[in-house]
């Protein structure tokens, strides 16, 4: 079963406790599989124009209710910050977002790490300081529903004076799922309450729908701050969007480079993953692939690392371990479900091939959009890319870092997969993905969508 129809057949409407009217579909709602999509940046130069364009969306941008019907296709809007200015969002109103929000994600590049190839002189375009107000991004289940969808934005936006379309960018993955490397991507999603979809195997219990939600109670038990007036903040979200291009036959080397046969190369892959390449967690599955297991949503997200406290199955390094460690044992103590968030990635370029090599890096267009949705989202993005990402002490590795997501110096980093007798370690483990781009982004609720393209606060 799809994880669209599983979703759907658990979706139960007297369970609902949220205004799923109001939210955008792309918050709590998983994509499909198979997917296909574009990603649009567009830039505001005329305040008119900017609200007419959005008051000509909002009936085209589908509520979390809406999405339990038989939709084909479904479209998201976020704004930049930069983007409320140029809409002409009073003073008040912007000042009342968070301080990391009005940066803006190329202003916080000291905080999320992002300098050498990663800083924001080196980003593609669109995503340089100030030049994304709008991000569409519309997902589909093929590709004649994807271009009927986009058919709508184009002649949409062809109809507003003043905005600019800064780029494009298609993306899509077949059943598999698959991320750039092959990996089966974004299976371990949050259960948000109050939403109608009861926690599936694995998710533990549901979060306090204020953690995704502004407006809804969080896990302290209140809600937490919301921008300003009240149309616009509630029932929104918060928006972290990256994007990476990845080094695929670099990593395909490495792999190499490590182990002489293919078997050996798969099991160290998994090892920085967490997860073979057909989905199954290391920790159901320690010793070869299980492609059924990993493409069973009641399964392959049914585990806790309780069995595997010393790493030997999972390491505490790896990649799925760092960004989402469940029970895990770690340092520095942080409460799991307020770093929760619900991914959106996308990937974009060629499917995985095991005959890429790095001299292929440079002239293929591949990678990986991560994107992801939570009330906390900058605080969340900063503390990964501190600890979770580039630093290892909260699982005693001191600077060890991710093996898949992180800036490496220029050396490399190290690779710890515990083992009996003896730790091994492996080491020059290069960067596998670039930043190309990125912005910190509101995601407004339908109300206020329909508010900021009246401009309403001018009355």
């Amino acid at each position: 079963m799809s994880i669209i129809a599983n979703m759907k057949a658990l979706f139960r409407r007297e369970d609902v406790k949220l205004e799923l009217d109001d939210i955008q579909a792309m918050i709590l709602r998983s994509r499909p599989e198979p997917y296909v999509g574009i990603h649009a940046m567009l830039h505001i130069e005329d305040v008119a124009g900017g609200r007419d364009l959005l008051a000509r969306l909002a009936p085209h941008i589908p509520s979390a209710r809406d999405w339990a019907e038989n939709l084909s296709s479904w479209t998201g809007v976020a704004i930049s910050h930069a983007g409320l200015e140029a809409l002409g969002l009073p003073e008040k109103s912007l000042k009342s977002f968070p301080i990391q929000f009005q940066e803006g994600m190329a202003g916080r590049a000291g905080q999320l790490l992002d300098h050498g190839p990663n800083a924001p002189e080196n980003w593609d375009e669109a995503y340089k300081p100030g030049n994304c107000h709008i991000a569409l991004t519309i997902y589909a289940i093929d590709k004649s529903a994807l271009k009927a969808a986009d058919v709508t934005a184009r002649e949409i936006l062809n109809q507003s004076t003043g905005v600019t379309l800064m780029g494009t960018h298609e993306f899509g993955a077949d059943e598999s799922a698959a991320n750039p490397f092959g990996y089966r991507d974004s299976i371990s999603q949050p259960t948000v309450k109050g939403a109608g979809v009861d926690a599936q195997p694995g998710q533990e219990r549901a979060v306090a729908p204020g953690e995704f939600i502004l407006g809804e109670k969080s896990e302290t038990g209140a809600p937490l701050g919301m921008p300003v007036p009240g149309p616009l903040g509630r029932n929104g979200s918060f928006v972290v969007l990256r994007k990476y291009a990845s080094r695929v036959g670099a990593f395909n080397d490495y792999l190499k480079s490590q182990a002489a046969d293919e078997d050996g190369q798969d099991l160290i892959g998994a090892k920085m993953f967490g997860r073979w390449r057909g989905g199954a967690p290391l920790v159901l599955s320690p010793d070869r692939d299980d492609e059924k297991l990993g493409a069973d949503s009641q399964r392959n997200n049914d585990f806790d690392f309780s069995d595997d406290r010393r790493g030997l199955m999972c390491p505490h390094s790896s990649h799925m371990r760092r960004l989402n460690p469940r029970d895990s044992q770690v340092t520095i103590l942080t409460d799991v479900h307020i770093h929760r968030i619900i991914r959106r990635s996308s990937t974009y370029g060629p499917k995985w091939s095991r005959d890429v090599t790095q001299a292929d890096d440079a002239a293929e267009d591949r990678g990986l959009f991560f994107i992801f949705i939570s009330a906390r989202a900058f605080d969340t993005i900063e503390f990964m890319q501190q600890e979770w990402i580039n630093g290892g002490n909260f699982v005693d590795l001191g600077d060890e870092r991710d093996p898949i997501v992180s800036l490496q110096e220029s050396d490399g980093g190290r690779f710890t997969i515990p083992q009996k007798p003896a730790r091994k370690r492996i080491n020059a483990v290069p960067t596998f993905n670039v930043m190309k781009g990125g912005e910190y982004m509101f995601m407004p609720s339908l109300t206020a969508l329909k508010w900021l393209g009246a401009g309403e606060w001018d009355e």
